[in-house]
Formats: structure tokens, sequence, C-alpha cells
């Protein structure tokens, strides 16, 4: 159980859920009370607004389309000890926050992640499931093993995470990033499982499998890039000195039998890849420099931020 001196917020990010909203608010309302719940609008286009509010939710507006500016929005606007942040199609288990809250307090954590275990076939689609699992791989090969399902919608947090986390993404690629920013910076934080069940009648998935399923692998490699950057670079040159090394081969076979270079492009071609191997490995060098000490000016924000007084949660 929650103590009443600590302040919970459960934010929904909503785009046309007039079906589910007010079965979410109702939902945490029973969960977790005395809680606040913000329904932040995201342009919608039917009663979403409407029906939140007749559920006695506070409701807000983000114009700039896209979950990752409204997740910024309200990463910035509400201010509370613990966050509850879950997607507003009634598809997760209100009831199952108590014990996310209660982990993270316990624990000491910074992030807990619902796993969703499915409860209906229609609940969790199989390209939907392999997308997140091909895509959890990546990101643990890249990052490290860390999470069962990167994608999930539900999660709580501290007060800590959120004031410090620097969310640059727009759309459905958030989740992504909220994952990666706690393992580059070896936050504490857990996977609990929760129920997953299927949309209401009348909602609809915003989330196109293959559209946003290519956003998402670009921002991990984006974020590789930009958070491991001489692993990035040294792989671009190791590949480009291979090529290097395959074209220049003949040209220095011929040379030594017969003294000439009769290819002259593909030598000059050859070194010229060569050159680029060399300039891409440096850049790794430097540009790893420049990460670690933005790396290092992530976590003084972190550490800026006062830790939540556990002994005070019960």
């Amino acid at each position: 159980m929650t103590s009443s001196a600590m302040r919970v917020a459960v934010l929904v990010p909503c785009f046309n859920e007039e079906a589910a909203v007010a079965t979410v608010v109702h939902g945490f309302r029973k969960a977790l009370p005395g809680c606040e719940i913000f329904v932040y609008d995201n342009n919608s286009l039917d009663r979403t607004i409407a029906k939140a509010r007749e559920a006695g939710a506070e409701v807000r507006r983000e114009r700039r389309q896209g979950k990752g500016h409204v997740v910024r929005r309200m990463f910035a606007d509400v201010d509370a000890d613990v966050y509850v942040l879950v997607d507003g199609d009634a598809t997760y288990d209100a009831a199952s926050a108590p014990r996310m809250i209660q982990t993270l307090l316990s624990d000491h954590l910074d992030m807990v992640v619902g796993l969703r275990v499915d409860q209906a076939r229609a609940a969790y689609r199989p390209g939907h499931r392999t997308g997140n699992w091909l895509l959890t791989g990546v990101l643990a090969a890249v990052f490290g093993q860390a999470f069962k399902d990167i994608l999930s919608g539900y999660r709580v947090f501290s007060r800590r995470f959120v004031k410090s986390f620097p969310v640059l993404s727009d759309g459905f690629e958030i989740e992504t990033e909220l994952t990666v920013h706690a393992l580059e910076l070896s936050l504490p934080v857990a996977e609990i499982e929760t129920p997953y069940y299927a949309r209401p009648e009348g909602s609809f998935s915003k989330l196109n499998t293959w559209r946003d399923g290519f956003r998402i692998l670009g921002t991990i490699l984006r974020l590789y890039r930009s958070e491991k950057p001489l692993r990035f670079f040294t792989a671009i040159g190791i590949l480009l000195m291979l090529l290097s090394i395959a074209l220049a081969i003949p040209v220095i076979v011929t040379y030594l039998e017969q003294g000439i270079v009769p290819r002259l492009p593909t030598a000059v071609l050859s070194m010229g890849l060569m050159i680029l191997a060399v300039l891409s490995v440096s850049s790794g060098l430097v540009l790893d420099t420049v990460t670690r000490g933005r790396r290092e000016m992530k976590l003084l924000a972190y550490l800026s931020q006062k830790p939540f007084n556990r002994i005070d949660a019960g």
C-alpha cells in the first residue's frame, strides 16, 4: 500500500480513445485511491476529452502529434513522487499498479516495467509479438540484456528518473528511449509480469507494425551511434578496411609479378577506402570521449534530483 503523503501521478497519453479512456481512469482510481490522473489528449477527433473529464481525470492537451511529444510534456508539467505511465487503450491491468509501485519503493528502483502476459489471442498480435522479440534482441545485443519487453507502455518511475530524462523521440520510439536511458546510466530497474488484455470494442490500435517497427529499429541504431560511437565507427572502419584490402590484393600481386600498376583507378579507390577507414576509427575515438562527457552530465542531472523518502512510503 502507498502512503497518503506520497504523491502518485497516473499519466495517460491518448489519441482517439473514447471507447477506452473512461475504463482506464476508473480502473486506476480504484487501484490507487488518492492518485492524480492526468489524461493528455493528442489531437483526438472523437470524444476522448469529454469521456476523460466525465470519468474524473484532469485533461490537458499536447498539440504536437506523437507519443514522444506527449510524454515530454507530461514529464515536464506534472510534479509527483511516483509516476505511472500507461496507454489509454484499456489493455493494461490497473490492479497491478500497487504491486509495481511497492516494488519500486521497497527495492529502491527508478523504473518498473510491466512485462505483458496476454490474456487473449487478440491482445497481442503475432506481428507485434515478433517485432517486439526482434527489437528486444537487437537492443540486448547492443546495450546488454536487461528487459524482456522493451515496448511495454506500462511503466512506473521515480521522480529522479522522470525529472532527469531528456526526451528526444517524437513517436512510439519513446519506450525504446526510456529503456536505453536506464541501461546507459545503469539505473536500478525491474520487470513485473502484468496481464495484457485485448482492446475494448470500438478501440483501434494506432501502431503500424512495419512503419513503427522500422522507426524503432532506426531509433536503436541512432542511439547505438550516439551512445556507443567507438563500437559503431570501428565496425564501419573495419568493413572499409576489409574492402580496401580486397581491392588492393590483385593490384599488389600484379605489381610484384610485372612491376606495373595497370589498374590505377582500383589502386586509388583502395587507398581512399583505407583513408576513410582510419578516419572512421578516429571519429569513433573522438566521439567516445564526447559521449562519456554527455553521460556524466546525464548522471549529474539524475543525482541532482532529491530521492523520494521511501521510509514514508510504508
